[in-house]
């Protein structure tokens, strides 16, 4: 733990490659694009996992498991969706292999084993989903349908980046069933909702919540909604999208429901979801040159215990009053970890902690122990005290709320300070080269004009922000005319 990372200034992507490494959160697999998420990276992905799973419970989902397998029949049958994940999609066509007889010990693909229909590995499951649907719905009785699932999908991306974008990953994906137009658009807001408050509340991530442009839409989707943030290099990362599918895939797959009156009508979809890319958003918000920052609510280990000792009788008692606080915390909600083992040194420990983002350290040796005192480090500030070890329970709850509270403001105002408006084509060109950022500039909502600033900047409309205010004006490229600004920025 002892080298130092590449700073962000340095190679930011250098430094982002070097933060998962050191935290031991993820690495490489031998599957090209995919990776291995490493026991600490997983314990963080299951306490996303398991807020996120019980706010889609409190909102009346329940968790149900669809195949990783979808006949192309099925996945043609949304042409648009089709259309949107072709290009990315891992497809199965035969199910056996065979000795090679020309390579003893080797495997090859057994011809006779072809399949008669090739098989879509999911890269998204509306298909088998609405399939399904179609033998679960026929009456306005056996609606809403609000299902979750949490999986795996394979999107065949040909640049890859653990956690921000693989071709293997995991995410959940929730697809709802309406009667009404109406109650499928309050869903649609409703999922969108409650991942602006996961971002906010536990990952201290500040985002925009707002609606994609055309061009940027989920293929098959009426309206995307989104949450968009901003990370310390200036660009945006799209942390979860849910989409108002219309009646696009009820038609496609026959889906309809009689109503009270006993007329049938076409059911009215959405679907919504996360991945791992939170992973990545994580260590992008709030992490720094000496490695992981975690918020405390996402924190496995929130507070971690380092004895320095040079005997067995100092660990003992040390030991002892860390024992007293770990069933403190804990009756509190608080994980606790004493790390006693005497192989490696105090300060190696420290530098591995910091690494891992801990949100705090506590340190004690034998006149600590006399003076009735323990030294607490957080990690979001780098800064240390001695405390009276009475009380220290009630000082670390407070340490934790402030520490979560911060990372927030920090972030918040960093967007704040990375915010701009323009409305000179020229200065946005110029400044999203030099500076980075969200810029609220003037659009007039044509595919084209969005196109070209695509091409000449690279920068992509990540949002129509729900709350912009109320400005008409003129585009900055065609000087045709606008309804509001909405956020540029160059993107994950």
């Amino acid at each position: 733990m002892a080298q130092k990372l590449t700073t962000r200034a340095e190679n930011y992507s250098e430094w982002y490659n070097e933060v998962v490494a050191k935290a031991d959160l993820a690495e490489h697999s031998d599957v090209r694009g995919c990776m291995v998420i490493k026991p600490y990276g997983y314990a963080i992905w299951e306490k996303m996992k398991d807020v996120l799973d019980a706010k889609f419970k409190e909102t009346g989902h329940s968790n149900a498991y669809f195949p990783i397998f979808i006949p192309k029949s099925l996945f043609e049958a949304e042409e648009k969706n089709a259309e949107g994940f072709a290009k990315e999609c891992a497809v199965v066509t035969h199910h056996r292999l065979k000795n090679d007889p020309d390579n003893p010990g080797k495997l090859i693909v057994d011809p006779e084993s072809k399949l008669t229909e090739e098989l879509v590995v999911r890269p998204t499951s509306e298909a088998i989903i609405w399939n399904t649907y179609k033998k679960w719905i026929q009456s306005y009785r056996d609606l809403p349908i609000l299902i979750n699932q949490w999986a795996n999908v394979v999107r065949w991306e040909m640049r890859t980046r653990i956690f921000l974008r693989t071709a293997e990953f995991l995410w959940q994906e929730g697809h709802t069933a309406h009667q009404s137009k109406q109650e499928a658009l309050e869903e649609t807001e409703r999922m969108n909702n409650v991942y602006a408050a996961f971002a906010e509340e536990y990952m201290a991530m500040p985002v925009v919540k707002g609606m994609k442009s055309d061009s940027e839409r989920f293929a098959g989707a009426d309206e995307t909604y989104c949450i968009e943030a901003m990370m310390q290099d200036g660009k945006a990362l799209q942390a979860g999208t849910s989409h108002f599918l219309g009646q696009n895939f009820a038609k496609a797959f026959d889906v309809k429901f009689t109503d009270k009156e006993g007329k049938q009508d076409y059911v009215w979809a959405t679907s919504w979801g996360v991945s791992t890319r939170l992973m990545g958003a994580l260590i992008m918000t709030h992490s720094d040159d000496e490695g992981l920052v975690l918020p405390p609510a996402l924190a496995p280990i929130q507070v971690v215990a380092v004895p320095i000792f040079r005997s067995d009788e100092d660990l003992a008692a040390i030991s002892e009053k860390f024992d007293e606080l770990a069933k403190e915390l804990r009756s509190r909600g608080i994980s606790f970890k004493l790390d006693d083992d005497d192989n490696r040194r105090p300060g190696w420990k420290f530098a591995e902690y910091e690494a891992k983002g801990v949100p705090i350290r506590l340190a004690m040796g034998p006149r600590d122990l006399g003076n009735g005192s323990v030294e607490v480090a957080r990690r979001d500030e780098k800064t240390k005290e001695i405390i009276d070890f009475d009380g220290a329970a009630d000082h670390i709850e407070s340490l934790l709320d402030e520490m979560q509270k911060n990372l927030f403001d920090k972030a918040f105002n960093f967007r704040a300070e990375n915010t701009h408006k323009v409305d000179s084509y020229d200065e946005f060109k110029e400044r999203i080269e030099n500076e980075g950022g969200f810029f609220l500039a003037h659009w007039d909502g044509t595919e084209e004009t969005e196109q070209k600033i695509k091409e000449d900047t690279k920068a992509t409309i990540r949002c129509i922000p729900f709350d912009r205010e109320e400005e008409t004006g003129e585009c900055m490229v065609t000087g045709k005319p606008s309804a509001g600004r909405v956020i540029f920025a160059k993107a994950y």
